[in-house]
């Protein structure tokens, strides 16, 4: 019987399904929407809920528990300094998955998980300041 087993496996080992939660977790944050299949969206929403939760407590010890799950300093940066004022307000619901058709190579249910209030310029300004900076680099050679 699989009593009390409240997750999606997704065919993975244990430890990929936690390396993928931190970095879908860690791409949610730098760009408040991404593009995954359904099942993946559907896991990842308490993750990060609670991960906005921990940035409204703000203490050091919250963001030590975030850092031990998220990969990058700068999601933990983001998700203190910008995210949570953001939602100081708000008593969770911090996320939305829209339904978005099925992938045309597997008919895999495909989802668009976002913040509810979401900086609309956040989807893709790192790689585009990256990109920008790579130009302006190269001008200067």
């Amino acid at each position: 019987m699989r009593h009390a087993k409240g997750y999606r496996r997704l065919n993975r080992t244990h430890e990929h399904r936690k390396a993928l939660w931190a970095n879908m977790a860690g791409s949610l944050i730098e760009h408040e929407q991404i593009k995954t299949t359904l099942p993946k969206a559907k896991e990842l929403r308490p993750i990060v809920e609670k991960l906005i939760t921990l940035g409204k407590r703000g203490d050091l010890h919250a963001r030590r528990q975030a850092a031990s799950q998220l990969k990058e300093d700068q999601y933990v940066t983001k998700l203190f300094d910008v995210l949570a004022p953001r939602y100081a307000e708000r008593h969770g619901g911090y996320i939305r998955i829209m339904k978005a058709g099925f992938r045309y190579g597997d008919m895999a249910p495909m989802a668009i998980i976002e913040f509810v209030d979401r900086d609309v310029d956040a989807k893709g300004a790192a790689d585009k300041a990256r990109v920008a900076a790579e130009e302006a680099e190269a001008d200067s050679e």
